[in-house]
């Protein structure tokens, strides 16, 4: 009975091996993007970021129609843009950048949703705003593992530059040649991220995969060092619960792989030893602070 629930549908079907792999690929790269981001206070900026690469996919649509690679060019343009527009907004205008974010954000999603309709149907406009995770051909396969690949290695890579221009970005740019360009370079990854969560997650629900790990890791320790690869883990199980309980149920996968995310946070926010509700109430050691 256990296997059959557990097992028996990756074995079986091979929608639900790629849905499997699609989705961990992403969990992968965007959770730990998606730590950073609350370490930068930047967490909605990730929400808003995920709907700012709608208009330029409804573009790619409206040219090619359910194209991968035109769906993917036009999302990642956009969303490069919409960036770089609301960094623009906010140092040259008396606008913060979480006003200049919201507006965009407003923006670009009634825009991607008016011109995906001019030419599509309900249908059409379902997959792109909550995607389609059982139905990930091989070209997306592929664009997720790369994605995937090419983020891990790129934290790697950049990882004390990364991790400086998060907790004293003035130090950093004072003593690096490359202090200007790590923002870029992470925003950069983070749109990334999402144009690939869309084709498998819609614009809706890409975030979520990159978020709500990363808050619920967050919560169980403060090690910068350990809440990377654990939130990267909470994502890849929640992932594969979400495709379970899909496959069990007949529930939409993709909320239900980010409802299963949902739970893991919900959990974390009471019991979590670093964050959590419950440690309130844990007596302190002598002289712990």
């Amino acid at each position: 009975m256990i296997a059959e629930i557990f097992i028996t549908p990756f074995a079986d079907y091979e929608f639900m091996r790629r849905a499997l792999i699609g989705s961990v690929a992403l969990a992968l790269s965007g959770a730990p993007l998606g730590v950073f981001l609350i370490l930068r206070r930047m967490s909605l900026a990730g929400d808003a970021l995920s709907h700012a690469i709608l208009p330029g996919a409804a573009v790619g649509y409206l040219v090619a129609g359910l194209s991968l690679p035109a769906m993917t060019f036009g999302g990642l343009v956009a969303g490069l843009l919409i960036a770089f527009a609301t960094g623009l907004a906010s140092r040259f205008t008396t606008l913060r950048e979480d006003a200049s974010l919201a507006a965009f954000y407003l923006v670009s999603l009634a825009l991607g949703v008016t011109l995906v309709s001019l030419r599509g149907s309900n249908v059409d406009l379902l997959h792109v705003l909550f995607g389609s995770v059982v139905g990930l051909d091989d070209a997306a396969l592929i664009l997720l593992a790369g994605v995937s690949t090419l983020t891990l290695a790129t934290l790697a890579i950049f990882y004390r530059a990364l991790v400086l221009d998060t907790l004293d970005p003035m130090f950093l740019r004072q003593t690096s040649a490359v202090g200007e360009a790590i923002p870029f370079l992470f925003l950069a990854l983070v749109v990334l991220n999402l144009v690939a969560g869309f084709h498998a997650l819609g614009t809706l629900m890409a975030v979520g995969l990159i978020m709500l790990p990363a808050a619920a890791a967050r919560l169980w320790t403060v090690r910068l060092a350990a809440t990377l690869p654990l939130s990267a883990a909470i994502g890849a199980i929640c992932a594969y619960a979400g495709l379970v309980y899909s496959n069990e149920t007949g529930a939409p996968t993709g909320p239900a792989i980010i409802l299963a995310a949902g739970i893991v946070y919900f959990i974390s926010l009471v019991f979590g030893r670093a964050g959590g509700l419950l440690r309130l109430r844990r007596p302190r050691r002598h002289l712990e602070g």
